[in-house]
């Protein structure tokens, strides 16, 4: 729980409506947050290997975002949550290996390709049903006041898959707190961003200025 712990790794934004702000602001958070929640994956149902959505901060395992469980002073506190499920591929081989030795003892031949990959299929499944999800939650920061977003994720595709979600659910641009970005805004031209020598150390020597620069004042 980094937002709680004093973490440091985080991205940051800031958010502006893509239409009226709510006037609502609690009532727009709940609906944003439930229009997105994190739903497990259904092992017995789907095959879906990924799942996604927002979560309480506190809670992982719970979506129902009551007003203090989200709301602290100005800011709006929940979680990301992203559970995958894989069958590790030398996992599956191993069994596939077993199955064929098996077949092959009992039928007195190999299995066939067609047999083989019949049997990978149900192994898989099999191994799947005993699957435990890997889970991975990303905390989010939002001050409602001045509208700074805070994402605690390390990688740029956590973070671009948290945006779009965000942006999806609350109907809002998020944009980077960069310094290009902050200049952009202030109205501040590329070219006044370039570092100077003296901000990098170079040193510029003499062949380096064009010849109708250079003084001639020493011999």
């Amino acid at each position: 729980m980094p937002v709680l712990s004093g973490a440091v790794t985080f991205s940051r934004f800031r958010a502006e409506p893509a239409g009226n702000a709510p006037s609502d602001v609690k009532r727009w958070l709940a609906k944003g947050l439930k229009s997105g929640l994190f739903e497990p994956i259904d092992l017995k149902k789907t095959e879906d290997e990924r799942a996604a959505g927002f979560v309480e901060l506190e809670n992982h395992d719970s979506t129902d975002f009551s007003t203090g469980s989200v709301l602290y002073g100005e800011y709006a506190l929940f979680g990301f949550r992203i559970d995958t499920v894989k069958v590790p591929a030398a996992v599956l081989k191993a069994e596939l290996d077993k199955w064929a030795t098996a077949f092959e003892k009992q039928n007195g031949r190999a299995p066939t390709r067609g047999e083989k990959a019949e049997n990978r299929a149900s192994l898989r499944h099999m191994l799947r049903q005993r699957a435990v999800p890997s889970t991975k939650v990303h905390d989010v920061s939002w001050n409602l006041k001045t509208q700074q977003v805070q994402l605690w994720a390390a990688s740029r595709k956590a973070v671009d898959e948290i945006l779009l979600a965000l942006e999806t659910a609350f109907e809002v641009k998020l944009q980077p707190l960069v310094p290009a970005s902050l200049a952009a805004r202030a109205g501040i031209a590329d070219d006044a961003l370039v570092p100077t020598p003296e901000l990098i150390g170079v040193e510029i020597s003499n062949s380096e200025i064009p010849s109708s620069e250079v003084t001639h004042g020493e011999a």
